[in-house]
């Protein structure tokens, strides 16, 4: 009978020593890291969870005794599978929130804003400056792109055809990837826009409505005048008049426009002068974004037909010339 008391007693005291061991080791895992604001931790390829230890350790992100870490990743983790990449560290993370989060492979995504009204070519160099992306975009990947594009198949020029919108990527993503995702983001974008249109524009085309769209978007950053100024411009479409839009001279120039435009400029033929061309340039003038494509495909119902810059950002339209010229000798000339 005794023996059998002893033998109990042992078996309570192991059972409770292990309760204790679990309960103990499991506080541990849980515990705040020694971090002080959030920070990115590199997982290298082939790294087991042990490795993540002795670099989190290394790193100076926690003081979780090593063999408390090896039995929580032994027996009490939900998987012992770390996948490698580049993970952000919150201010509230534990050992064991880290290792679940690396063992479903949930990296950092980071932003990159490809802005509207800016160029192909200036979109470019802004991927080519984000850090952790692997900067791969030539003329020949452009290209492709632009050769597999079905919003304007017979095109050679990729102006436009990416939709203006912050994306998000891993770290070692390729530049060129996120640059797809901008066109494909664009063909469906601007699909179900078109579906969507107001009836009876003088638009042919999805494409006319892009190119609209790029020079909706150069002539205004306030945006409750885009529909406004689309009115404009879809008026003077339907009365076959010239759009005589500044940003399309510009365009047309190219890198050897200087900043300030002058009357020779405007009487210089180019495929963008659009005062000197009818109807609408050849291909768009810059990245739109949303909100200036749903403005080409729905304009705002005005009788104006000119805008000129106030001075502050926004326009004064009119519905005649000789109200057009009043504002102009007002806003423009006085100023000068």
């Amino acid at each position: 009978m005794r023996v059998l008391v002893r033998l109990l007693v042992l078996v309570i005291v192991v059972v409770s020593a292990v309760i204790g061991g679990i309960t103990y080791v499991e506080k541990e895992a849980n515990t705040p890291l020694l971090i002080e604001q959030e920070r990115l931790f590199v997982v290298d390829k082939g790294m087991s969870g042990y490795g993540v230890v002795y670099k989190l350790t290394a790193e100076g992100l926690t003081d979780i005794s090593p063999t408390v870490a090896k039995l929580w990743l032994k027996f009490l983790a939900p998987s012992g599978h770390i996948k490698s990449g580049t993970y952000l560290i919150e201010k509230d993370a534990s050992f064991a929130s880290l290792i679940a989060m690396f063992a479903l492979g949930q990296e950092h995504s980071f932003p990159v804003s490809l802005v509207e009204g800016l160029t192909l070519s200036q979109w470019i160099q802004t991927l080519k400056q984000q850090e952790n992306l692997v900067f791969d975009i030539s003329d020949s990947v452009v290209a492709k792109i632009i050769a597999s594009s079905r919003i304007a198949p017979d095109t050679q020029h990729g102006e436009g055809l990416f939709l203006a919108d912050t994306y998000f990527y891993n770290d070692g993503d390729k530049a060129s990837v996120v640059l797809q995702r901008a066109h494909d983001a664009m063909r469906d974008f601007l699909s179900n826009a078109w579906q969507q249109r107001q009836a009876d524009l003088p638009l042919s085309s999805p494409y006319e409505a892009l190119i609209l769209a790029s020079i909706i978007e150069k002539e205004t950053a306030v945006p409750e005048e885009r529909g406004k100024i689309a009115g404009v411009f879809v008026n003077r479409l339907m009365r076959n008049m010239r759009l005589q839009t500044d940003p399309t001279v510009i365009y047309g120039i190219g890198a050897h426009f200087d900043g300030n435009i002058t009357r020779k400029h405007l009487r210089t033929p180019t495929p963008y002068n659009t005062y000197v061309i009818k109807g609408l340039p050849p291909t768009p003038i810059a990245m739109a974004g949303k909100e200036a494509i749903l403005a080409a495909l729905n304009p705002m119902q005005t009788d104006a037909l000119y805008f000129v810059a106030n001075g502050d950002g926004s326009h004064v339209f009119s519905s005649s010339l000789e109200a057009h010229n009043q504002a102009v000798r007002k806003y423009q000339l006085n100023q000068k």
